[in-house]
């Protein structure tokens, strides 16, 4: 074997684990044309001749879907990437996956009202910002409900197993500030239309959540700043209130954190400024936290770890906690 065919081969192997461990039982549409791509060396060429850190199949998958929308047959997948290859390779170049998922506010809730209080949140990866604003949100644990500090604030449901620390009410939150690489700017209808398009179709509840989301966040829009985790995070930490508590925390962003040392250091900044660490990701990020973890429930579940410790299983979209630790 080549080393180009090595090159498609891995791709291959993305796009097949991505429709087994991600879009299958989430979305049929998504898994079907993953398959396609990871049988049809036309489109693993076309792949391939992008960076490395633009491959992924959400990415992919979005930007077909922006360009020309979302295709109902493999044959017409091949035709619209044979024809359109320049505009889905232009997207793919100036866009990222900032999936920015409110929901996952809902696994982050019970942590959260934790700490003293008052929190000063600082999130980092935050796209447009709206896992800043978990008090103004509702939530459904299915055994209790939290009412939307704000009228027609979307109320998002969660599965909950385990002993999970339920909250009785919203954290109250003094400071808040997000930091990324391209922060979406929601003053404007292109960044929030890209949010949209980023859900997966069939999803529409899910969709329609974001909007509510979008329009709680017009209201008062955090502030997420460009920057680099890696070298800015500290200089913004230090601009938080000293009588509140700082929460560093981050979901589905340290993955596109390349290498591990990369990932490493980050760590130790978060240590070294002294804020409580809240990490919601792939359990392949922190494999040392992952290594003392129970076996994941479902394929694809994120690790919610407190300060490095793993505490439980979610769902990728905020959907279920499964909780197996202690605080």
């Amino acid at each position: 074997m080549t080393g180009a065919d090595g090159e498609l081969a891995r791709i291959a192997r993305r796009y097949a684990r991505f429709a087994a461990d991600e879009a299958h039982g989430e979305c049929e549409i998504y898994e079907k044309l993953a398959l396609v791509v990871a049988g049809s060396e036309e489109l693993l060429a076309f792949l391939a001749g992008l960076p490395v850190d633009r491959r992924q199949p959400n990415l992919f998958l979005a930007a077909v879907r922006h360009v020309c929308g979302v295709p109902d047959s493999s044959e017409r997948l091949i035709q619209i990437v044979r024809r359109q290859h320049e505009r889905i390779r232009a997207v793919m170049l100036s866009r990222t996956t900032q999936t920015n998922e409110p929901a996952r506010c809902s696994v982050l809730l019970p942590l959260l009202a934790q700490f003293p209080q008052p929190l000063a949140l600082l999130e980092v990866g935050a796209s447009a910002g709206l896992c800043l604003l978990p008090d103004r949100y509702g939530y459904d644990y299915g055994t209790l409900r939290i009412e939307p500090a704000i009228a027609r604030a979307p109320v998002f449901p969660c599965k909950v197993t385990g002993k999970v620390p339920l909250p009785a009410a919203a954290p109250r939150i003094a400071w808040r500030r997000g930091i990324d690489l391209n922060p979406i700017d929601l003053r404007y209808e292109e960044g929030a239309a890209w949010l949209e398009t980023l859900v997966w179709p069939g999803q529409q509840q899910r969709a329609q959540r974001l909007r509510a989301a979008i329009a709680v966040a017009r209201q008062e829009l955090p502030i997420v700043v460009q920057g680099n985790l890696l070298a800015d995070l500290e200089a913004l930490a230090a601009t938080a209130p000293q009588d509140a508590t700082l929460v560093v925390f981050h979901s589905a962003v340290l993955a596109y954190v390349a290498p591990r040392a990369a990932r490493d250091r980050f760590a130790e900044t978060v240590r070294r400024i002294n804020a409580i660490w809240i990490s919601n990701e792939a359990p392949s990020v922190f494999r040392s936290s992952a290594e003392s973890a129970p076996p994941a429930p479902t394929p694809g579940s994120f690790l919610l770890a407190l300060n490095g410790r793993p505490l439980a299983w979610t769902g990728p979209h905020g959907q279920s906690i499964d909780w197996f630790g202690s605080l």
